[in-house]
C-alpha cells in the first residue's frame, strides 16, 4: 500500500479548491480572478502531489511540448485578464497533454457497468414497462 504524505495531502486539498474555483469561475462568466486563483491554486497542488521534478518533467517533455505551451500560455492568458481566450487556449492544452490518458478513463468508466448492482441500471435490454 503506498504511503500519502502530508504534502499530497495538502495537494490534494489545494487541487480540490482550484477545480472548485474554476468551476465556479466558469458559472460566473468567465470571472478571471476566480479563474486566475483556480489556475494557481491546481497547479500548485499538483506541484505538492508529484513533487517539483516530477511536474518539471511532465510539462517539458518533448513530445508534450505544444500541449505545454498551450496550457501554460492559457494560463498566462488568464492572468492576464482575458479569461475566455486564455481558457480555450488552456483547454487545448489539457486536451494535448493528457491525450494518452483519456482512452484509459473510457476503460475505467466502461467497466464502472460490470459492478453488478451498478449495471441494473444501464442496461439497455431491460425495459421498465
Amino acid at each position: 500500500m503506498a504511503v500519502v504524505t502530508e504534502f499530497q495531502k495538502i495537494g490534494v486539498g489545494l487541487m480540490g479548491f482550484g477545480l472548485f474555483f474554476l468551476l465556479f469561475g466558469v458559472l460566473l462568466y468567465f470571472d478571471s480572478v476566480l479563474l486566475a486563483f483556480g489556475n494557481i491554486l491546481f497547479l500548485s497542488g499538483l506541484t505538492f502531489i508529484i513533487g517539483l521534478r516530477r511536474t518539471a518533467h511532465f510539462f517539458f517533455q518533448r513530445h508534450k511540448f505544444r500541449g505545454s505551451f498551450f496550457f501554460l500560455g492559457g494560463v498566462s492568458l488568464v492572468l492576464c485578464r482575458w479569461p475566455i481566450i486564455g481558457m480555450l487556449v488552456e483547454s487545448y492544452g489539457f486536451v494535448l497533454l493528457f491525450r494518452s490518458f483519456f482512452p484509459m478513463a473510457v476503460g475505467f468508466v466502461l467497466s464502472a457497468l460490470n459492478i453488478p448492482y451498478l449495471s441494473t441500471y444501464f442496461s439497455s435490454s431491460s425495459s421498465m414497462v
